[in-house]
């Protein structure tokens, strides 16, 4: 499995200035190209293909006096921004012809240098390297510091440096993991998601929704206020998104501290999970929006996924139109409706449920058959041999006069 670790850097004044040059570079290759290409198709060319764009934006660019600054870099990253690129273009392709699963990708756009997030990256070709003494060594950057929060399972493929909002730098290495599984267990357990509660298990277990968003309201609030009363362009104003941004970031990492800490207690305990599919991108267009952004549903069921197949743990989703919560868990009755004001109610056989809790076990049930059935269990009933006096029999034409029949 290949995963990324990310680590936190600390470059020097000297190293900020060469990875703010690398970040231009990359941006204005990826932008030169992106033109070429439209440019090609405007006028009816055929496309450009990615050996002619190389040669074209980065080898002959550089002896031009407009683009001669793109020597002071390493040619490795410029090419990165020519991969993505074709990437991107790979993806658009697909989804125009059915291809890509999902939503719709939108055609490559131009990228800007008021983006706030800025990102170049290092394969093995720029020889990037860690010190001995625990630096990451970038190519026409120089060695810079990283803080180790726990060290990598094998040599990464590629490095790729990240500046965010916040003015933050990280250090992103692709690697390759192997499967780590752990002690099994008897434990299996179904997880309806909310706001009210954020994860109500199937044992009954009610997971508190930790409203990270709301929590820290006020101090954004009071973070955005100043920045709009400060005057456009001026040194203040970038000061106060500087602040807003690292209190969104704030925001961000707790979220995602929260979501790991929870998922990875999930994985351990349980040998199998299942969880509905959600329709988040739906809910995020109704009058709960805010609510489901801040409770991060989507990045909580990636990482039980991923956790899952790295840790020999089996998850699945739950077809999103199953009536879990209509569903009765004991005797099976679907009822009528099931406003979301209501959160408990009895069924006609006298069992009375929970809402969420009889969500959460009509989830563990449909995950485990579901489960059987892909472990190779009977689904409907096997072919069996007709009897004789069913079989179907036909006369050949020479066998009619001494009736013989054929089967």
């Amino acid at each position: 499995m290949r995963l990324r670790y990310n680590y936190r850097i600390y470059p020097d004044a000297d190293q900020r200035a060469a990875l703010a040059n690398a970040f231009g570079c990359a941006r204005v290759v990826f932008n030169d190209a992106l033109r070429a290409r439209q440019d090609a198709r405007e006028q009816g060319l055929p496309y450009i293909c990615d050996g002619d764009l190389s040669k074209r934006v980065i080898t002959q660019a550089k002896a031009t006096p407009e683009r001669a600054w793109l020597g002071e870099v390493s040619a490795v990253l410029l090419q990165q921004a020519l991969a993505d690129l074709n990437t991107a273009y790979r993806n658009f392709f697909s989804s125009l012809s059915g291809k890509r699963k999902g939503r719709k990708v939108a055609p490559p756009r131009f990228r800007s240098r008021k983006d706030t997030r800025q990102a170049i990256r290092f394969t093995k070709n720029a020889r990037f390297t860690v010190t001995p003494s625990g630096h990451l060594r970038l190519p026409k950057i120089g060695d810079v510091p990283v803080r180790w929060s726990r060290s990598l399972p094998s040599e990464p493929s590629s490095v790729t440096v990240i500046k965010d909002s916040a003015g933050r730098y990280f250090a992103s290495f692709a690697v390759e993991t192997s499967d780590e599984p752990l002690p099994e267990t008897d434990c299996e357990v179904g997880i309806d998601l909310g706001l009210t509660h954020f994860a109500v298990m199937s044992d009954g277990e009610k997971v508190d929704n930790p409203r990270i968003l709301r929590r820290a309201a006020k101090k954004l609030r009071r973070a955005q206020k100043a920045l709009s009363r400060k005057e456009k362009g001026s040194a203040n104003r970038a000061k106060a998104k500087l602040k807003v941004a690292k209190a969104h970031a704030k925001v961000t990492d707790t979220r995602k501290d929260w979501a790991h800490k929870l998922s990875t207690t999930i994985i351990r305990d349980n040998q199998a999970v299942y969880v509905e599919d959600l329709a988040v991108s739906g809910l995020a267009r109704t009058k709960l929006a805010k609510s489901v952004h801040d409770a991060g549903w989507s990045q909580f069921v990636n990482m039980l996924e991923y956790k899952a197949a790295r840790y020999g743990r089996y998850f699945a989703k739950i077809d999103r139109w199953f009536p879990s919560s209509k569903l009765c868990s004991v005797c099976g009755t679907i009822a009528e409706s099931m406003p979301l004001d209501v959160r408990s109610w009895t069924c006609p056989c006298g069992a009375t449920h929970d809402r969420d809790v009889n969500a959460a076990i009509n989830i563990l049930a449909a995950g485990q058959a579901e489960r059987l059935n892909d472990c190779g269990a009977q689904v409907r009933p096997g072919l069996v041999p007709a009897p004789r006096e069913e079989a179907v029999t036909r006369r050949e034409p020479h066998a009619r006069q001494t009736g013989i029949s054929v089967l």
